[in-house]
């Protein structure tokens, strides 16, 4: 597709994609904590605490680019 092979795609897909899903996860927990009214300690429990999944995706990438996986 477009002259690029599969690999290429996926890789565009895992960074790029996943990146952008993640900024709108983000936009959705702010969201969130300001229809709740949270306040600030609500609101950074419900960042912590729903964003620390994609923490661990994020350190696994970064890992990965340092090591040459």
């Amino acid at each position: 597709m477009f002259g690029l092979s599969e690999e290429q795609i996926a890789d565009f897909g895992m960074s790029f994609g996943v990146g952008a899903f993640i900024l709108f996860m983000l936009f959705i927990i702010a969201e969130l904590a300001w229809k709740s009214k949270a306040g600030k300690k609500g609101t950074l429990i419900l960042f912590f605490v729903l964003a620390f999944g994609m923490l661990g995706f994020i350190a696994k990438s970064i890992l990965e680019k340092f090591l040459g996986m």
